[in-house]
């Protein structure tokens, strides 16, 4: 299969302490690859390094094949590779379309001035449409995004990021913080995302980790202790005394 991502003996430290330490990684086209880790294992600080927003120490990142290690983030969307935030982070006091206008604009380059063509503009809202359908948000297209439901603005984050068309989606946590109703959305979402983008995901709900996971990759104090079939990570030992504990029962 296709590698859509590969990590070589990545590193990063905050003073003493060595948050990843040595990660390799391969993520292939069309999976759900689940990372999972206690607290403090250093998983958003491996996707802060993978999206670009932190400096790798050491180490290289392969994107689709390019060497991206030194690349600024906007390269990176270039790329095909976009994220979202454990910390939902969108415009707030606007709608749900304007937010994705807004993302899809970004990538199109479109400048809303006054007198480009009129066909241009109404392309990106088209597009805003089309994301706003994927992530089940069309009947809210025009609720203000603070006035949305936790679930809902996890899942307009989630259509912000798509709107790079991203072949690579790193989800870092977006179940944080949600009931049980809200996090059945957000599985459903991600399943039928599987279908056309593949997926980084960063989760500590074991039970949509082992449903969405086609492979799982675990890191404990920065290093990876054990990659694998959903099944393989169960049952593994060392896993089960590091993180799963009576979860995998």
């Amino acid at each position: 299969m296709n590698s859509v991502l590969t990590t070589e003996g990545l590193r990063k430290s905050f003073g003493g302490i060595k948050a990843t330490d040595g990660v390799s990684l391969e993520v292939t086209a069309g999976e759900v690859h689940a990372l999972i880790g206690p607290n403090g294992a250093g998983k958003t600080t491996l996707i802060g390094q993978l999206a670009g927003t932190l400096r790798s120490d050491g180490g290289r990142i392969l994107c689709n094949g390019v060497d991206v290690t030194h690349a600024p983030v906007h390269q990176r969307v270039e790329h095909g590779l976009a994220r979202s935030y454990q910390i939902t982070s969108t415009f707030r006091g606007m709608s749900v379309l304007d937010n994705l206008v807004l993302a899809v604009q970004a990538r199109a380059g479109s400048s809303f001035r006054f007198w480009n063509a009129a066909d241009a503009e109404t392309s990106l809202y088209e597009r805003a449409r089309e994301v706003a359908a994927e992530i089940d948000l069309s009947a809210r297209e025009d609720v203000l995004a603070d006035e949305l439901s936790h679930g809902e603005e996890r899942q307009l984050e989630v259509g912000l990021a798509l709107a790079s068309k991203p072949r690579l989606l790193l989800l870092d946590e977006p179940m944080a913080g949600m009931g049980k109703d809200e996090s059945a959305r957000m599985v459903r979402l991600i399943e039928r995302l599987r279908a056309s983008t593949t997926v980084l995901l960063v989760e500590h709900d074991m039970d949509a980790v082992f449903r969405l996971a086609d492979r799982v990759t675990v890191l404990v104090y920065g290093r990876v202790i054990a990659s694998g079939k959903p099944e393989e990570i169960r049952c593994n030992r060392d896993v089960r005394e590091a993180y799963l504990g009576d979860m995998a029962s």
